[in-house]
């Protein structure tokens, strides 16, 4: 489907229900890692939620994607301004690692690497997203919210969340039907 060596290139479905997709962040990977894991940064790009890493642990994750840009972009009307999930802990590896459960889909996990000292490949696998329609807003949400984070990162400002979200998610579904 593309070019993985892209940092901005699209998620590809390394299975027929698993989206895989990657980002080069500035580094090192222990600040990726706080973006990932602690509330307060998560919220600039995703979702916020406090959570205790370790293996089990349950905790709650709540978008509030109109509050990651300015002005938020045109939300989609089967969208609310507030969605929260139940989410637990599956597997922890500070700072390489962390998996958790996902709604009814079999779980997303981060994954980190060094590049040199001042860069990270983040890749992110969200398995079991059997439904079509689910799939593709997960494609073009993980695409929007990770360039959310690749900017915040970077001290440059996202494009407007949902008019590139609207737009990612066409793309996707022109790339998934071919």
């Amino acid at each position: 489907m593309n070019d993985m060596s892209n940092p901005d290139a699209f998620g590809v479905l390394t299975e027929p229900a698993m989206l895989t997709i990657k980002r080069v962040l500035p580094g090192p990977v222990e600040r990726v890692w706080a973006y990932l894991t602690e509330s307060d940064l998560r919220r600039k790009w995703m979702a916020a939620g406090d959570m205790e890493l370790a293996v089990g642990a349950p905790f709650e994750l709540t978008w509030r994607n109109d509050e990651l840009t300015n002005p938020p972009g045109r939300r989609p009307e089967d969208f609310g301004e507030v969605h929260s999930m139940r989410s637990e802990i599956t597997e922890v590896d500070p700072p390489r690692r962390l998996s958790f459960t996902w709604g009814n889909t079999g779980g997303v996990t981060f994954q980190l690497e060094p590049l040199g000292d001042n860069k990270a490949l983040l890749t992110v696998i969200h398995r079991r997203v059997a439904d079509p329609s689910v799939r593709l807003n997960v494609c073009a949400g993980w695409h929007a919210h990770l360039d959310v984070l690749a900017a915040r990162m970077s001290g440059t400002e996202p494009e407007t969340f949902w008019d590139h979200w609207s737009k990612l998610k066409q793309e996707y579904q022109t790339r998934l039907s071919a």
